[in-house]
This record gives structure tokens, sequence and C-alpha cells, in this order.
């Protein structure tokens, strides 16, 4: 069901059941949220969440990468809370460095996914990439690997036979190729297993992505707001860009997509902002959260 309100029809300060004073959470997508595509957080982010954490609303991150390439943006907004990463897949604590909750997939599931591509990956023709704590192990470094990981900081361990992981807690795996209809037929192969799966382009590399079914933004924003602060939906306000976004925003009290998130992100918000560019965030928190 739509929940969309978009900035000129949304005047009020409440949506649903919930109000500006209801809000005790901020949770924040990183990428296409509030870090650009120079891997920058503007100052005016960086101003709203500090205005925000003077309000006595406590500041999360809910994002779709690893953890330790998800550090650098947490320590400089300066959350506290557990780190959400892995698109949920793993809530730890940047301090203490607890695991309150890690969804890594199924081993029979990663032997499934093995069956259907190690053909493909010994000629070459996919790349299987293993994300293993913070480990990225990969079958090859063929083109399109090579092409995904240009301009990475992370360092690939290539294991040619990825068999003997199996029992390693692998929180994400993906598979590369530049053959489209290899990847299409591995997703339709996947449908009815144990996985989320879904399919993406990124630098003109088709790509797979298959994480845990429960490990999500939706369910670890919920731990961390239910089980750890005490909280109910309506204390969580959550900003996003991306489709793994949405079961988040309709979680939250007051969910908000930017203005340069899809139609089909848009329409699950409550409320739309404007451009990462445009100040979004700083422009949703204002009106939710710090309007008086």
């Amino acid at each position: 069901m739509s929940k969309n309100h978009d900035l000129d029809s949304s005047t009020g300060d409440t949506v649903g059941s919930a109000t500006a004073s209801d809000i005790r959470l901020l949770v924040l997508d990183l990428d296409g949220t509030i870090v650009d595509e120079s891997n920058r957080i503007k100052d005016s982010v960086v101003q709203a969440v500090d205005a925000v954490k003077r309000r006595g609303v406590a500041v999360a991150i809910a994002t779709g990468r690893r953890y330790q390439s998800s550090l650098p943006a947490y320590d400089f907004i300066g959350s506290t809370l557990p780190l959400i990463c892995f698109e949920g897949g793993l809530i730890r604590d940047r301090n203490s460095g607890i695991t309150h909750r890690h969804w890594p997939l199924e081993p029979h599931v990663v032997s499934q996914i093995l069956d259907h591509t190690e053909p493909l990956s010994r000629d070459g023709r996919v790349s299987l990439h293993f994300y293993i704590e913070d480990d990225l192990c990969v079958s090859n470094l063929n083109e399109a690997a090579s092409k995904f990981l240009e301009g990475s900081t992370v360092v690939p361990i290539v294991v040619n036979d990825l068999r003997p992981l199996l029992n390693r807690a692998t929180t994400k795996l993906m598979v590369l190729s530049h053959d489209v209809e290899i990847i299409n037929q591995l997703s339709t192969q996947l449908k009815n297993s144990d996985t989320r799966s879904r399919i993406r382009e990124y630098k003109s590399i088709t790509l797979l992505e298959a994480f845990h079914p429960t490990g999500n933004k939706r369910s670890a924003v919920k731990y961390l707001a239910e089980d750890i602060m005490a909280l109910q939906p309506k204390n969580v306000m959550a900003i996003g860009d991306d489709f793994s976004d949405i079961e988040m925003l309709e979680y939250a009290g007051i969910g908000v997509a930017m203005g340069n998130a899809p139609a089909a992100v848009k329409s699950c918000a409550d409320w739309v902002t404007t451009t990462i560019e445009e100040d979004g965030v700083a422009r949703a928190v204002e009106k939710w959260i710090l309007a008086d």
C-alpha cells in the first residue's frame, strides 16, 4: 500500500500515528542518502545530525556496505548505536565489537549456488564473491570482477575452490558476469530457495546478490529499536533511497524517501524529500524533528 505524501501535499507534522515529538531514533542509509557519488558527506548532513542529537534523538546507520567500509561514515557523523550493515544481515557494536545479530546464508543454499555456478566460474564466465566477516573471497578475478573492484580499497582473497568455505558464515554471496542471461537463469533457479536475492547493474556489470531471507533492514531496525532501545515503530524515522530501504521505510513511523530514489521506493514512503545534492536529509530532519 502506498504511504507517499509528496513535498507539496505533506504540510502538517503528522504521518499516520507518528508525530515529530514521537521520534527518538533516526535511521539513515549511507550511499545515495548521506554519502554522495564522490564518497563524501555534505556539511548540511553533519549539521542536521548534530542538531538531532542535541534534541535527544539517537542516530543509527543502516547500510548495504560491509562493516569495515561503513565505519568512516559512521564515525564521521558520530553515531554511537550498533551499526547495521550488509542490508541488515549484521548488527555489530562499534565500540565493544559485540555482534548483536547475524543472519548468514545457510550452507545448503551456498552449496546450491555453487552447484549452478562452479563450471561457469572455472571458465571465467562468472566470478563468485563470498563476504565472510570482513573478508571478500572470490573464485577468480575475471573482467567483471576486476571492473567491479576498480577503485575499491577492498583486497580480495582469490580462492579457486570455495566449497571448503561452506561452513563459514557467509553474510552475502554475489555472482558477477557480463552475460545477463547467465545471471537471469541463476535468479530463476534460486526463486524457491531460502534466499533473498536480486539482480542489479553496476558499471555495466550484471550481478546477483544473495542474502539470508530474514536479514533485511526492516528486521534489523526493528531489532535495534524494539529489543535494544525499547522503542515502538512510531518512535522511528528512517531515510533511504534504494529498493533495499523499502521495508525499513514501511516499518518506521515516518519513512522518508530521497528525491533521487526510484519511483517504487517513493511510493512506499510517508514523505519524499529532495535529492542528496539538494540537501534532502537536512530538509527532512528540519521538517520532521527540528521544526517547533
